[in-house]
């Protein structure tokens, strides 16, 4: 029989179009499951996939290859969406098309298949990555496909189809939610509406201000060839890492983005995200390179920054020129090498010291007490120069 591999979430979604691909498609599906942090019931995801006839179920921890070679080149890249969004979804769907394209290769199956909508750019994404790595392997979208228009009719192929239909709760749907290690976001229902403040109860993540702790928290993230290698002196992997300051982000209340976005299908969404240990990271990082990066190499990284954001945000993460983005931000990483120390309060982020070998940072030439190197009159040559630019 023909094989698709599809990404399975175990959810209501994904086993209606699991049960649809099998009817429409006469054959078996591969149930692929991507563990990158989210929350995850694996007994929940098996059992289901058995109950709609599934033989194969693959779940796959990808967790420390999820932070290390995408959420840390990025965050190293200091890439920011429109100014804000932290591309926490954005960044997750190359890394599990990747992955779809290598089971289906190994299983020797003829397609794959995931769950995103036709109004999104999640079908962007997976596609993109799909026509990378698996050219000849057909791309099954069943929500460009298939008839059902609407939750009502997906709850009544549920039925038809003796599918489990969980109980709307607060912060479930019909609130579209994807989270990772990296992020939690949330859209539909009340955010719809941009008027609408978001609700407390959607928040998963990150503690309201009113019950953050009335004591500051101080932490020391060291640094070394530009990615975060521990937390208060202790190293950590990758992933231990984020989740270590996932927590105390969370705790502090850090992280929270309410955001009215472009999708790259030119539709306007709102979100709330909430990326609590990314936002300390990027933050961090930025303090670490103030002291270890010359002029040019950081103002370069800036103009290239919104590029290479939408680049991710587009579904671009393996393209020729994201590749050559990276070179550029990573060309002198070795030196992004120290400590950060930081003080969390309140949602607030304050640096207390940035510490490093590194001696691109001189004392001799920022101190008011030393003035015998400096020439005062190539300043002053400098000065005029610049204003006779001023005529052109």
């Amino acid at each position: 029989m023909k094989k698709i591999v599809l990404a399975y979430s175990g959810g209501l979604d994904t086993s209606i179009i699991l049960r649809w691909l099998q009817e429409n498609y006469n054959s078996e599906v591969i149930a692929y499951t991507a563990d990158i942090g989210q929350v995850i019931d694996r007994k929940k995801i098996i059992k289901n996939a058995k109950r709609l006839g599934v033989k194969k179920i693959i779940i796959e921890n990808l967790k420390k290859t999820f932070v290390q070679e995408y959420v840390f080149p990025m965050i190293r890249a200091h890439a920011l969406y429109e100014g804000m969004y932290y591309l926490g979804t954005s960044i997750a769907r190359p890394l599990i098309g990747k992955r779809q394209i290598f089971i289906a290769k190994k299983m020797k199956a003829f397609a794959v298949s995931h769950g995103a909508t036709g109004k999104g750019n999640d079908q962007i994404r997976f596609e993109l990555a799909y026509a990378y790595f698996g050219k000849k392997i057909k791309v099954i979208a069943p929500w460009r496909e298939w008839k059902l228009q609407s939750r009502s009719d997906l709850i009544r192929y549920a039925k038809k189809n003796n599918i489990p239909i969980p109980k709307d709760k607060k912060g479930k749907p019909p609130f579209s939610v994807d989270d990772n290690i990296f992020h939690t976001s949330t859209e539909g229902k009340v955010l719809e509406n941009p008027r609408n403040a978001a609700p407390e109860f959607i928040f998963q993540r990150i503690a309201p201000l009113e019950k953050t702790p009335n004591k500051p928290t101080v932490i020391r993230i060291g640094f070394k060839n530009g990615d975060a290698i521990s937390v208060n002196n202790k190293k950590l992997s990758p992933d231990k890492l984020l989740d270590k300051l996932n927590l105390i982000g969370g705790k502090n209340g850090v992280g929270r983005v309410d955001l009215v976005e472009n999708r790259f299908l030119g539709i306007k969404s709102r979100g709330v995200y909430e990326t609590p240990g990314g936002t300390i990271l990027y933050f961090a990082h930025r303090a670490m390179e103030s002291v270890t990066l010359d002029k040019k190499t950081m103002h370069l990284k800036d103009r290239i920054m919104p590029e290479y954001a939408e680049l991710v945000y587009n579904g671009y993460w393996f393209s020729k020129k994201r590749f050559k983005l990276q070179k550029i931000v990573d060309k002198k990483r070795k030196q992004v090498a120290g400590q950060v120390v930081l003080k969390i309060f309140k949602g607030n982020m304050i640096i207390l010291s940035r510490k490093t070998n590194n001696k691109a940072y001189s004392m001799k030439k920022v101190s008011f007490e030393e003035n015998k190197t400096f020439n005062k009159k190539k300043v002053e040559k400098f000065i005029n120069f610049h204003a006779r630019s001023l005529k052109k």
